[in-house]
């Protein structure tokens, strides 16, 4: 790696030209190549991140960043700090986790991402296991489709996640936990929530309340109705899991969805689930993370965790 070198401190070098932080914060809006994403990542006022990059480049003398109109580039001298931030930063969270280790105390932070479903089944069990188990750490979770989750984790903002049938992704490394079978979800209309299974031609003729086209529910029932050489009959497009069953509860329309959806809007009996056959459909839901970047310890037991959770919510 290139060295590089920086104008020399005056006053026997008691002014640091550079903390921490600041590196920090350089190193994710280049990596973001946005100062605002770098601000909802690094979760500080945009004017505040924008101040200490540009302090840091005062006290450098340099001019690490070009601004656009479409975000920020790294000049040469920029590339430079930024390889050599990266390893630095590594090597601060290397011996950060070290020593937490050497007194048996996971250190640092760890950000899950969680699909809006699970999210209300798993953040409460989660943040009592993990501030049970590593009280030294902090966890936080954010909730999203998984493809603003794939997203994210590629991007660094968030650590691990769950994801519902990823695509094949280069850059995430990906672990199957769960697989659960997808159905006719009606309003109930009596004590019996379990009914008959029904075939997927069948579907079409329901008026349904659907997701967003990025959500995998949609991408799937729309792949497989066309090679049936049928189309849906959409009523409504509601992008919460949760607003889609309170539409459905109103009679409004049916869904397609799993169980689990049915235990998160915690009134499962208020449905009936038709479970979809010929073709059956299934939601693969996997674990992911990076495969770009050195997982640290604590990532690596969040991991851990969650698939003991997971198990616990297996159908």
């Amino acid at each position: 790696m290139t060295a590089i070198s920086f104008p020399r401190v005056s006053h026997a070098g008691h002014r640091k030209l550079m903390n921490l932080r600041q590196l920090e914060y350089f190193v994710r809006v280049a990596e973001l190549g946005s100062f605002s994403k770098a601000a909802l990542v690094l979760d500080i006022a945009q004017p505040a991140l924008s101040r200490q990059v540009r302090l840091l480049e005062t006290e450098l003398h340099v001019t690490l960043l070009t601004r656009n109109g479409r975000g920020v580039a790294l000049t040469e001298i920029g590339k430079k700090l930024f390889d050599q931030g990266i390893g630095i930063l590594q090597l601060v969270d290397r011996v950060s986790e070290e020593l937490g280790e050497a007194r048996n105390e996971p250190v640092g932070q760890v950000i899950v991402g969680l699909p809006p479903s699970y999210g209300r089944l798993l953040t409460l069990p989660l943040v009592k296991a993990f501030q049970q188990r590593f009280p030294k750490a902090r966890l936080s979770i954010v909730e999203g489709l998984s493809a603003h989750l794939t997203e994210w984790i590629a991007t660094g903002r968030v650590d691990l996640g769950l994801l519902h049938a990823p695509a094949s992704n280069v850059g995430l490394d990906i672990t199957p936990v769960s697989k659960e079978r997808l159905g006719l979800v009606t309003r109930a209309d009596g004590d019996d929530t379990e009914s008959a299974p029904i075939r997927l031609a069948d579907i079409a003729g329901y008026q349904l309340i659907v997701p967003e086209r990025a959500h995998f529910l949609r991408r799937l029932l729309e792949t497989q109705i066309a090679l049936g050489g049928l189309r849906l009959d959409v009523s409504l497009e509601v992008s919460s899991v949760q607003s889609i069953l309170e539409l459905v509860g109103a009679g409004y329309g049916a869904a397609v969805l799993t169980r689990s959806a049915l235990r998160a809007s915690g009134r499962p009996a208020d449905f009936s689930f038709r479970p979809i056959t010929d073709p059956e459909l299934t939601s693969s839901l996997c674990l992911a993370y990076s495969s770009n970047k050195q997982q640290t310890p604590l990532v690596k037991l969040t991991v851990a965790l969650l698939q003991e959770l997971m198990a616990d919510f297996r159908p």
